[in-house]
């Protein structure tokens, strides 16, 4: 059974929760706003259901209650940012207008966060650099969770990133958002909680046999996406987001999910780029010419599509949420 609910409310008891397990003001009201991006677009797996997750590290010490972000201007558009052990979200938020006035000025510029925590959609930061005429090209990387081809031993987490474009008006013209491995872990842990089997060749177990089992997934090692070009891309990843931001390497950082470890202590790693500052006035043109040369083929949309149709439906339909799930993080508000 399941019970519908508004973004709004989503939001709030997000909110409600963050707070009661100690989040501050500022940290609460952030990761709330990202929950509901993720429950709008219908990406489950960075949704409602990691509140609880959010809740449990805030009580065990994987994120510091107290966490108070610190920002240096390093260079002319270079922004560093300490998360202080804290979420991601406020200390992206506390580097974001530093970061984007630099890229305005610079005609492109950098921010790197460390000490930091699992940023929810990478995507939708990268939105958020393209909502501001700006292109977005964002990294963060994760817990070990992909072994080198040939090997078995997980170096690099699922390390997405992505890309966005303005459209000149205000909005997105196409995000792509997409991780190193098949499918992003969040989906393997969704799968774990609600007993569903994976789809073959999105992971091995510990001894580096494909397996449909989510739980002997999560013991042993994703697929990179497209064998070692895949592994490729989350190489790249890793070394932006961990090695450059001076974050924890995805082999030293603890896990997303449970209580074992502290602080895990990972990195993101964006850039903005302002088109008028190389394109000039020929970027937007451009740019409609190959998203044409996309859509005016039957059968095919832009990266990111599948998202705003779900936002246009969602927005108006609300969300459904399993009543266990809601159960539970009512509970945590209690609590």
């Amino acid at each position: 059974m399941s019970q519908t609910l508004t973004l709004d409310e989503i939001e709030d008891l997000a909110k409600r929760v963050l707070l009661s397990a100690g989040a501050t003001a500022d940290a609460a009201a952030s990761v709330a706003r990202s929950t509901r991006l993720a429950e709008r677009d219908g990406i489950r797996s960075h949704g409602f259901l990691y509140v609880p997750i959010y809740a449990e590290h805030l009580e065990c010490g994987k994120v510091a209650r107290d966490a108070a972000p610190s920002v240096t201007i390093t260079r002319p558009g270079a922004v560093r940012v300490d998360a202080d052990n804290g979420f991601a979200h406020p200390a992206i938020d506390a580097g974001w207008s530093a970061f984007t006035d630099a890229a305005k000025h610079s005609g492109i510029a950098a921010m790197s966060i460390h000490n930091s925590y699992n940023c929810g959609v990478l995507g939708h930061h990268a939105e958020r650099i393209a909502e501001a005429g700006l292109i977005g090209l964002c990294f963060t990387h994760a817990p070990a969770s992909i072994a080198p081809s040939g090997g078995q031993r997980p170096v690099i987490g699922t390390n997405p990133f992505s890309l966005a474009v303005p459209d000149g008006e205000g909005g997105v013209s196409l995000v792509i958002d997409q991780s190193a491995s098949v499918v992003a872990k969040s989906e393997i842990l969704l799968r774990s909680r609600t007993g569903e089997p994976i789809e073959p060749g999105w992971a091995l177990d510990i001894e580096g046999h494909e397996t449909t089992d989510p739980d002997l997934a999560l013991k042993g090692s994703m697929l990179p996406a497209g064998g070692y070009k895949g592994f490729g891309v989350g190489l790249m990843v890793e070394i932006l987001a961990a090695a450059l931001s001076g974050a924890n390497l995805s082999t030293e950082a603890s896990p997303f999910s449970g209580t074992k470890g502290g602080p895990p202590g990972t990195g993101q790693f964006f850039i903005a780029i302002d088109p008028d500052a190389f394109g000039g006035p020929t970027f937007g043109a451009s740019m409609a010419r190959l998203c044409t040369s996309i859509t005016e083929q039957d059968g095919t949309r832009l990266p990111g599509g599948r998202r705003r149709d779900n936002r246009s439906q969602i927005e108006v339909k609300g969300v459904k949420v399993d009543d266990a799930l809601l159960q539970r993080i009512e509970r945590l508000v209690r609590s």
